[in-house]
């Protein structure tokens, strides 16, 4: 039977409500928050700088139900359990909580769930605690030093470069990270080397190999010239070859440790083409708990931010039996593997790992989306994987001879795949030498020069960073923590500092601009030892060595002063932004016309103004023709914002639609084919409707709209009736007058049956008066 007044657990979000509802029974009463409740206020700084930091929360005005909601839960529960994320973040949730709904410390406790799972969720309620006042002291500080320099540093960007534009403490240094690496890009001076490979020929058989230049006389030497590649290979050409020396060996490789939120982050970008926003979101899902067949609501994984690889002893013992019952005592390494956290790191928490190693990617499959699936089973082979035995190689290695010059060919093939046969870590460079398999010789023998292969080369620049190589980045320098990475990547992008082209970043003029004030008038702001090192002064605030309030002052005493600095040197400075020409002619004046920033972001401009006042906006070519006129066709956006696509001509030719062009033409009509829009790989089709492989609209994919239930005795509206006469291909008038003709019978229909209802009311009112008043006559009789 259920408590009179059950307990309250307060989380974040309604799916994990959904979920610890479920395991705890009909004496708790499970609400979601849905994340802060109360915030700094927008309007202002909030934050008062001569009182000591004082902060000045106020509740979220769209919230005022859900408070009012929680508040009256809170009043009628005999105890209020607190169960936000592990984290900072979610203890000065709970901490927002306990003080908004004046909840006081004997009725409220702290609980947190590394893994969503009955068990744990069970003990955590067991084993509650009190709120952790240095984590909520960790999160204020975070909080107030990221209002500080947005609030006074944005408007400085905005009176001298651009309105719009905002500094943040840790985006800032990011995006210097960008800059700088396109500025070693721009700097680098290519040198040229060369390689020498030769084909040899083994004298008892057929068979033969390769072999790359080595060096002479046992040392390495680098062929830095044409002419020295050229003299290399007069000397060894059509000449005999000494096999000098054979070596064999064993090679063992281990495998990567589990996940942690970087590592997570960085396989997802590399191997699912995941961003990092993208990535936590779906472990946010999987963490929070999906419906499985035959197990209810599950929490898949553990919690996901998180900078620790250790594992639990219950794991490692779950991973032991799975590994040995699944693939054989063999692919054991006998006792667990346990891996040693960087000292930087807070190890609050356990590595990244499925809640249940039993519950293998392809039992939850069918219950799983395409990308939780896909996440899902990466964090699980991560996670087998790091328990099994070592794969082994066997490599071989021929140098041979010829004039002084060393010549080496190099073999390894995979005896015993061990953890190999699960999952391999991804590189951000995949690129790796072909190796053939070398004859068996013998150490003295001769084998034979067939031909030589030089080829000249370049060094490269360094690559510029993808979003994985820059989180990687941003691990290694101590920038962020992984709370944060995926919030940094994906706010330099939006705020356009930073641009994504074939999946690599490069900085905008404007983001350049930015970081070079920046570097100019607020060194410690974008210093990334400076912001390091207040990581970890924020991780000490954390462990309570430091008081928060000092780290606020020590900070705010130096920045101040460059504020006021960079005000004086600026006072009557206007930055420009270099313009970005784009390869559009100017229809009036024959220039280049340049991208230009207006009220709804980017348009094309001349940049003859005022002499030449042309200004168009700016639109992005499609592959493929238009299938009504053979024109070309562009990508457009609706006044809601959605994308659709139509022909160059516009209103001439009146072709559009939501499909997406490709580049493929159709095998039996010759026409562009088309692709359903949205993310993932789709299959295109034919539009042509006199082709063959005409694929209709409601074979597309597209979900169509329920329709509605059918009233007895109303007669069914034909198909004319039901869609608007109006064919795909209509012009852009003819849709236009076809849209106001169905709204005009729209509201005469919505007016005809609110006649008929009004007629009915008077109708059923007057009978009910006469039945009044003949019952009153009856009585007075």
């Amino acid at each position: 039977m259920a408590k009179q007044n059950p307990n309250l657990v307060i989380v974040e979000s309604p799916s994990k409500a959904k979920t610890i509802g479920k395991y705890l029974g009909p004496d708790y009463q499970v609400k979601a928050c849905m994340g802060h409740l109360r915030d700094l206020p927008k309007s202002k700084m909030g934050v008062d700088l001569e009182h000591d930091f004082a902060p000045e929360y106020i509740p979220m005005k769209e919230k005022a139900d859900l408070i009012r909601e929680l508040k009256k839960a809170a009043e009628q529960a005999d105890t209020v359990y607190l169960a936000t994320d592990p984290d900072r973040e979610g203890e000065a949730i709970s901490w927002h909580i306990k003080e908004l709904l004046q909840l006081s410390d004997d009725k409220t406790r702290r609980v947190t769930f590394n893994e969503i799972t009955r068990g744990v969720v069970t003990k955590a309620i067991q084993q509650p605690r009190d709120i952790d006042r240095d984590l909520v002291d960790a999160q204020q500080a975070r909080r107030i030093l990221d209002r500080i320099v947005g609030y006074q540093l944005s408007p400085l960007l905005w009176r001298k470069i651009r309105r719009g534009l905002s500094a943040g403490r840790v985006q800032s240094v990011a995006t210097r990270l960008v800059v700088e690496r396109e500025n070693e890009i721009r700097a680098f001076v290519p040198e040229e080397y060369w390689s020498l490979d030769v084909e040899l020929a083994c004298l008892e058989s057929a068979e033969h190999f390769e072999a790359h230049y080595h060096g002479e006389n046992g040392k390495k030497r680098v062929i830095a010239t044409q002419e020295e590649a050229m003299e290399i290979r007069n000397d060894v050409e059509k000449q005999m070859f000494t096999v000098r020396e054979i070596k064999k060996a064993e090679k063992r490789r281990s495998p990567a440790p589990p996940f942690i939120t970087s590592t997570l982050q960085q396989d997802a970008s590399r191997k699912l083409n995941m961003t990092p926003k993208r990535t936590m979101a779906i472990a946010q899902q999987l963490y929070e708990g999906v419906e499985i067949t035959g197990h209810g609501a599950v929490g898949l994984i553990t919690y996901m931010r998180t900078d620790s690889i250790r594992l639990s002893d219950e794991a490692l013992s779950a991973a032991r039996e799975f590994i040995t019952e699944r693939y054989g005592e063999r692919y054991y390494p006998g006792s667990p593997r346990r891996y040693r956290t960087k000292n930087a790191a807070q190890d609050a928490h356990e590595a990244i790992r499925p809640s249940d190693v039993r519950l293998d990617p392809e039992t939850v499959e069918p219950d799983l989306t395409r990308d939780q699936y896909r996440l899902y089973k990466l964090i699980w082979s991560r996670f087998v994987a790091c328990q099994m035995e070592n794969a082994v190689y066997d490599t071989a290695t021929i140098e041979t001879e010829c004039k002084g010059h060393s010549f080496r060919s190099n073999h390894q093939s995979l005896r015993f795949s061990g953890f190999l046969a699960v999952y391999e870590e991804g590189k951000d460079d995949e690129s790796e030498e072909k190796m053939d398999a070398l004859p068996q010789l013998r150490e003295g023998e001769q084998v034979r020069h067939l031909e030589s292969r030089p080829e000249q080369h370049f060094t490269q620049p360094p690559a510029r960073f993808t979003e994985a190589t820059l989180v990687k980045a941003m691990e290694e320098r101590g920038v962020g923590r992984p709370s944060t990475y995926a919030s940094i990547v994906s706010t330099i992008q939006d705020r356009e500092y930073v641009l994504k082209k074939d999946k690599r970043l490069e900085p905008t003029p404007l983001g350049e601009v930015v970081t070079q004030l920046m570097l100019d008038r607020f060194t410690d702001v974008i210093d990334v030892e400076f912001t390091a090192g207040m990581e970890d002064k924020l991780d000490q605030v954390e462990a309570g060595k430091i008081n928060y309030k000092q780290v606020l002052r020590d900070f705010y005493e130096g920045f101040h002063t460059e504020m006021e600095q960079a005000e004086e040197a600026l006072k009557d400075t206007r930055i420009k932004v270099p313009e970005e020409v784009t390869d559009e002619i100017c229809e009036l004046c024959g220039r280049n016309m340049v991208v230009k920033f207006g009220r709804f972001g980017k348009f094309l401009a001349c940049p003859g103004y005022p002499e030449c006042k042309n200004a168009k906006p700016i639109v992005e070519h499609m592959p493929g023709r238009c299938p009504k006129c053979g024109g070309g066709m562009l990508k457009r956006k609706s006044k809601r914002g959605y994308a659709y696509y139509a022909c160059e001509t516009g209103a001439t030719c009146g072709f559009m639609t939501w499909d997406v062009p490709t580049d493929q033409d159709c095998p039996g009509c010759g026409q562009t084919m088309f692709k359903r829009s949205g993310k993932g790989r789709m299959k295109p089709f034919c539009i042509n409707e006199a082709c063959e492989n005409f694929l209709p609209e409601d074979k597309r994919g597209y979900y169509k709209k329920a329709q509605p239930v059918q009233a007895e005795g109303e007669e069914a509206k034909s198909e004319a009736e039901q869609q608007p006469a109006v064919s795909p291909k209509a012009s852009a008038k003819e849709k236009k007058a076809a849209a106001k003709k169905t709204a005009t019978k729209k509201l005469e229909e919505k007016k005809t049956t609110a006649k008929k209802t009004a007629t009915k009311k008077s109708t059923t009112k007057k009978a009910t008066t006469g039945k009044t008043s003949a019952k009153k006559a009856a009585e007075k009789e």
